[in-house]
């Protein structure tokens, strides 16, 4: 892990595991029904003030918190044309196949990659400590990924060129 990212993944770390307090709560408007706060956005005293922890101007976490539910949205660091288009494939790709990752939303928060839905049936269902090291570990292997993919496409072209270049 670099040295800058440690304290960013610990802040981040840090301010989930504060966020995961939450509670079954039901809806103030309808009754019986139980909707996550932090989406309908139904009562304002129900809601957290939104938090943003930033490593650099692209990179950074929105965490939303509600009695009931946590959204967390990140914007992966995207540092050429390659990497953007890279990062919008490799999140289609994981947001089209969202009902096999239990917590990941079908539509990221606007100015964000990708978002995670966390509501109190997952952390009734789910040990909470594991969902904060699953958002960390994502968060680690992300970059990692939309590199190696990067390096994949750099190499294959530089082969295809040579191999076109070759005729002349």
């Amino acid at each position: 892990m670099a040295a800058t990212l440690k304290p960013y993944l610990n802040a981040v770390r840090q301010t989930l595991t504060a966020a995961m307090c939450l509670e079954n709560f039901s809806s103030q408007v309808v009754e019986r029904h139980n909707k996550p706060e932090v989406e309908v956005r139904s009562s304002k005293e129900l809601l957290l003030t939104p938090v943003v922890i930033s490593r650099n101007e692209k990179e950074k976490v929105l965490i939303e918190g509600s009695v009931n539910s946590l959204r967390i949205s990140i914007a992966v660091k995207q540092a050429d044309e390659i990497e953007k288009i890279l990062c919008h494939k490799f999140m289609r790709f994981m947001m089209m196949r969202a009902e096999n990752f239990v917590i990941l939303r079908r539509k990221p928060v606007e100015n964000y990659d990708i978002s995670f839905l966390i509501t109190n049936f997952h952390t009734e269902a789910m040990y909470k400590h594991k969902l904060v090291d699953f958002v960390i570990h994502f968060m680690e292997e992300i970059d990692k990924e939309i590199s190696e993919m990067k390096l994949a496409v750099n190499s294959r072209a530089r082969i295809s060129a040579e191999e076109f270049l070759k005729k002349f």
